[in-house]
């Protein structure tokens, strides 16, 4: 009896304590602990190259205090990495892709051609990361329209910003690498003609916003890049990249995700040191290749980013922000 009434109180007390909010310092320390033991998972057709791709990326977060989501393709040798890839994150900019695939998929369901407003502000959308153009077409989709692409599109881990805040829109490397394979393969989601635009837009975006996954692409490869940041009070600046590279034999995409960044500099070192290492280990002939003297010079990376920071409930859109030089 003395037992049973000593545990009944034990109980008791611990569920005072929840309810008190006391164990709440524990419970969210137990969080970073089971998420530091996620592990890179690599795939390949190519022998040896998923070991050799899981150990670069593995050495390249190695000591970074980003918190990292990727996902990699790559359909020339049947390959596919991944790391936290269905962890959510605030979007940033990087949805913006998803609001042009969006319209582009809405247009078409309707049997209609963009008008000369949705191109001016899709392209400056796209190629300037301009906030107010994004805006302005979030608010001509709807939410309707936005879950009902999201669902055709089979997205089904990203949900949208509420209140009109697409950077708080909720994503995963998994479902980035989904629209980054619908806009690189032919599919009856969005057209022929909708994911050329798309791509075009991509491939057009301004030298001071090309840095990220483009980092140590080497020359030839056709790049398409969509970048993003977003500082907050919790999980310090959430700084995103995604990329898909073709052209000249190649046909790969890679989303590095990243937040828990203490500056803008260590998300986007984070993401260029992965983005390196992947490149590399893709294009051996061309990095390491026997007839090869040095490796082709990669398309530059500026020395400082630039990105548009979205609105945030706490706080409005930023300016243009410039990253301080490495």
């Amino acid at each position: 009896m003395t037992t049973s009434r000593t545990t009944g109180r034990t109980r008791a007390a611990l569920c005072a304590a929840v309810a008190a909010g006391v164990l709440a310092p524990v419970a969210l320390a137990a969080a970073p602990a089971s998420a530091a033991t996620a592990k890179v998972s690599c795939t390949s057709g190519r022998a040896g190259l998923a070991a050799q791709l899981t150990k670069d990326i593995t050495a390249a977060l190695k000591g970074r205090k980003s918190t990292v989501a990727l996902a990699l393709y790559d359909r020339s040798t049947d390959t596919t990495c991944t790391l936290r890839a269905t962890s959510t994150y605030d979007s940033a900019s990087v949805v913006k892709a998803t609001v042009l695939a969006m319209l582009l998929w809405d247009n078409a369901k309707h049997n209609r051609h963009l008008t000369q407003r949705e191109i001016d502000l899709s392209t400056k959308m796209i190629t300037k990361s301009d906030n107010d153009a994004t805006t302005s077409l979030w608010k001509q989709l709807g939410v309707s329209k936005v879950n009902a692409f999201l669902k055709a599109a089979g997205m089904t881990h990203t949900v949208p910003g509420s209140g009109g805040y697409w950077g708080l829109t909720q994503i995963t490397a998994q479902d980035e690498q989904r629209l980054l394979t619908l806009l690189t393969s032919k599919n009856s989601v969005l057209t022929d003609s909708a994911r050329s635009y798309e791509l075009g837009l991509m491939k057009k975006v301004v030298p001071a916003q090309r840095w990220g996954t483009p980092a140590g692409a080497v020359t030839g490869t056709t790049v398409q890049v969509k970048n993003g940041w977003l500082p907050r009070s919790t999980h310090g600046w959430r700084v995103h990249s995604i990329g898909a590279f073709t052209g000249n034999g190649h046909d790969y995409g890679l989303t590095v995700l990243t937040q828990d960044n203490k500056t803008m500099n260590d998300g986007v070192d984070t993401i260029q040191a992965v983005a390196r290492v992947v490149h590399k280990d893709l294009n051996p002939r061309i990095m390491h290749g026997p007839r090869v003297l040095s490796a082709p010079a990669a398309p530059a990376v500026p020395v400082a980013p630039q990105e548009a920071v979205p609105p945030v409930p706490e706080a409005p859109a930023g300016r243009m922000l410039t990253a301080e030089p490495r």
